[in-house]
């Protein structure tokens, strides 16, 4: 009974957007509220990420645009199942928001809160697609 009480808690921490890698990074995307990824938000961010990531993303996302040449790290390769079981939402949002640090990844805080939610969802859309 107690496994199966802890294994419901975990499935629903994951379903909702809450995620243990959440905990380093700072309280305001730590505590943000996760919009839910309709097909429009995802159609909107489809448009965005082939206007601003797909020279290093490439054009399915799969870490292999035209500048990934000599990025140290790689540009990442967002239809890995293996990359997309071990982020969330919050931490995808923060990466656009905020770059990376020590990446070739710019912050883009040029674009809006909503834009960055509509490439998050498209982004994690791609998840396991190979």
């Amino acid at each position: 009974m107690g496994r199966r009480l802890l294994t419901v808690a975990w499935t629903s921490l994951v379903l909702s957007g809450c995620h243990s890698a959440d905990g380093d990074l700072p309280r305001e995307y730590r505590t943000a509220a996760v919009p839910t990824a309709s097909a429009e938000a995802v159609d909107r961010g489809r448009a965005l990420f082939q206007k601003y990531c797909t020279l290093c993303h490439g054009v399915r996302g799969d870490g292999r645009g035209l500048q990934q040449e000599g990025l140290v790290p790689p540009p990442q390769d967002f239809t890995d199942p293996g990359w997309r079981t071990t982020t969330s939402a919050r931490r995808v949002f923060f990466a656009i928001r905020e770059g990376r640090a020590r990446t070739a990844m710019p912050s883009w805080k040029s674009l809006s809160e909503q834009d960055g939610w509509d490439l998050t969802a498209y982004v994690l859309s791609l998840g396991g697609q190979k």
